[in-house]
C-alpha cells in the first residue's frame, strides 16, 4: 500500500513535446542574427524583399531536391546497412571480414572525397537491354552519401543488438530456438526502438551533408543560392540569402533533432 501510495505520488516526467517552447529557444536568437547582419551592413531591408521573393521559387525548388536527396540517401543506405551489419554479425568468417572492411571504408571516408569519386568514376548514362538510361548526378550524389549512411547504419544495428541482454539468447537456446529464429522472432523486433533515435540523427546529418552536392554541379539549394548571389551582386543580399539557406536547414533539420532526443528519453525509461 504504501509503495502505491508512493508510486502515484511521484512526479510525473514531461518530455519536450509537451514543452512547445523549448523548441522555440533557438529562434529568437536566429532572428537576432539576421537583424545584426542587415545593421552591420547598412542595407535596407525594402531593397532586399523584392529580390528574395524573386528568389524564393527557385530556393524552394533547390531545397526540395535537397531533401529528395537526402530522403533517397537515407533509405538506400539503410537497407544497404541492415544487410551489411547481419553480415557483420555472420559467424562465417568469408561473410563477416568483408562486412568489417566496407564498414571501416565508408565510415572513415571524407563525404566530399566519395561524392567525387560517385560523380565522376560512373557513367553519365547506363546501356540496359539496348537501351541508354541517363544518371544524372544528383543520384551520383544519393549513391556518394548512401555509402556512409551504410556503414553507419551497419554500426547502429550492432550496436542495439549488442544492447540486448545475452540471458535472451540463452533462453531462447535452451527453447530450441534456431540462430536465425532468435535473430528474426526476439532480438531484432527489440533492436528497432533502440536504432530509431540513432537512426533518426543519422537522417539529419545527412540532410546537412547534402549541401555538398553544389560541388559537383547538382542544382540545389546552394548552388541556386549562389547564382542569385551572383546575378543579383548586393552584398546585403549576399547576407541575406545565405542567411535563408541556414534558416531552411535549420527549420528542417532542429525538429528532426528535438524529436530525436524525446525518443532517446522514452526508450531509456523502458
Amino acid at each position: 500500500m504504501a509503495t502505491e501510495l508512493l508510486i502515484s505520488r511521484a512526479p510525473r516526467r514531461v518530455w519536450p513535446l509537451r514543452r512547445p517552447a523549448l523548441w522555440l529557444l533557438p529562434l529568437p536568437l536566429l532572428m537576432l542574427m539576421l537583424v545584426l547582419g542587415w545593421l552591420a551592413l547598412g542595407a535596407p531591408p525594402r531593397n532586399l524583399v523584392e529580390p528574395l521573393l524573386r528568389w524564393s521559387p527557385a530556393l524552394g525548388a533547390g531545397f526540395a531536391l535537397n531533401i529528395l536527396i537526402s530522403l533517397l540517401a537515407i533509405g538506400l543506405g539503410t537497407l544497404a546497412g541492415l544487410l551489411v551489419g547481419v553480415l557483420n554479425l555472420s559467424g562465417t568468417r568469408l561473410l563477416r571480414w568483408p562486412a568489417r572492411l566496407w564498414i571501416q571504408v565508408f565510415r572513415n571516408a571524407p563525404w566530399l572525397v566519395l561524392l567525387y569519386f560517385t560523380t565522376y568514376v560512373f557513367p553519365f548514362e547506363l546501356h540496359l537491354a539496348g537501351h541508354y538510361l541517363p544518371f544524372p548526378d544528383w543520384l551520383k550524389v544519393v549513391v556518394g552519401l548512401a555509402l556512409p549512411a551504410s556503414a553507419n547504419v551497419a554500426e547502429i544495428l550492432r550496436g542495439a543488438i549488442n544492447s540486448i541482454p545475452a540471458t535472451q539468447w540463452e533462453a531462447a537456446r535452451s527453447l530450441a530456438f534456431t540462430r536465425g529464429q532468435i535473430f528474426r522472432s526476439i532480438i531484432l523486433p527489440q533492436c528497432c526502438k533502440r536504432m530509431l533515435p540513432p537512426w533518426m540523427n543519422l537522417y539529419a546529418i545527412i540532410t546537412m551533408g547534402t549541401a555538398l552536392a553544389s560541388l559537383v554541379g547538382v542544382h540545389d539549394l546552394l548552388d541556386t543560392a549562389q547564382i542569385a548571389s551572383n546575378t543579383v551582386n548586393q552584398v546585403g543580399f549576399t547576407v541575406a540569402i545565405y542567411f535563408g539557406v541556414m534558416a531552411l536547414f535549420f527549420a528542417y533539420c532542429y525538429p528532426i533533432s528535438r524529436f530525436t532526443q524525446y525518443l532517446e528519453r522514452r526508450y531509456a525509461c523502458h
